[in-house]
């Protein structure tokens, strides 16, 4: 399995989640297969999601893409948020 990591912030979480979920189609389009949401828990507009994805080069196609820049501008984005591409090496137990 193939994992894309952002992590970034945004101004005001409570006017993004909304923006987030109303993208998840385009994400789909791209080739996630869903993932895990975190925040940061004493700087909660400082985000992590870990998705995973069909390949690295559809999730690189995806964190290029015009539409992923767009959607930053509408959602309030800061910044560029920055991009991990990770391949899973092993589970490991607690």
């Amino acid at each position: 399995m193939v994992y894309l990591l952002a992590i970034g912030k945004v101004k005001d979480y409570s006017k993004w989640k909304p923006m987030f979920d109303e993208f998840a189609n385009s994400r789909k389009e791209y080739g996630s297969k869903g993932g895990r949401l975190f925040r940061i828990a004493d700087k909660p507009n400082e985000l992590a999601i870990l998705y995973e994805w069909e390949s690295i080069e559809k999730a690189r196609k995806f964190a290029q893409s015009e539409d992923l820049k767009k959607y930053f501008e509408r959602a309030g984005v800061i910044g560029k948020p920055e991009f991990y591409y990770l391949e899973e090496v092993e589970q490991l137990s607690a």
